[in-house]
């Protein structure tokens, strides 16, 4: 079906007028292309369900866990690598620019110029690209990792962080129930 913008239209998650690089709290999730179980599978044991990952989801876990030394600006808390996505809090601690140049995932540098500010996409987006260096290097086969874009949603206070914990350390017995 070619592209119709009456049909295919994309709506925005994002508040409108925030500024996705203002200190605060964000909780993204990332998915793999068509929700293909790239990542691993779960794991239903005596602890409870868990997430067994493959060797690209331990690639992916490793590219998340890279994150605050390519973009000194930004804290990790919570996160998860489940069969097909892949949730996560990050907290972005500033708009100025630290010593250096900050790098995206892998050496890749989304932040082109002077005056670029840090923001949510830039992470997410050297994520992305990380993990999908890793894919082309390893698993040349795989044609498209991930979905066009990505879901992201301001904390805004610590309530709302609780519940986002809690959503990440339930998500692969909700996702197994749901199986």
């Amino acid at each position: 079906m070619p592209y119709d913008p009456h049909l295919h239209h994309r709506r925005s998650v994002r508040l409108e007028g925030f500024d996705y690089s203002q200190n605060g709290a964000y909780f993204v999730t990332v998915c793999a292309h068509e929700r293909q179980t790239l990542f691993g599978r779960l794991v239903a044991g005596d602890a409870g369900v868990t997430v067994e990952l493959s060797e690209a989801g331990a690639a992916a876990q490793s590219c998340w866990l890279e994150i605050p030394r390519h973009f000194p600006l930004v804290t990790l808390d919570a996160f998860i690598v489940m069969p097909d996505h892949l949730h996560g809090i990050l907290f972005l601690s500033g708009h100025e620019q630290s010593s250096g140049r900050v790098r995206g995932a892998n050496d890749y540098s989304p932040l082109q110029g002077n005056g670029t500010s840090l923001t949510v996409g830039s992470v997410v987006r050297g994520f992305k690209i990380g993990v999908t260096k890793w894919f082309k290097e390893n698993q040349p086969c795989a044609d498209k990792v991930w979905q066009r874009s990505y879901y992201e949603h301001v904390i805004r206070n610590d309530n709302e962080l609780d519940l986002a914990r809690q959503y990440i350390l339930e998500n692969p017995a909700k996702l197994h129930e749901h199986q």
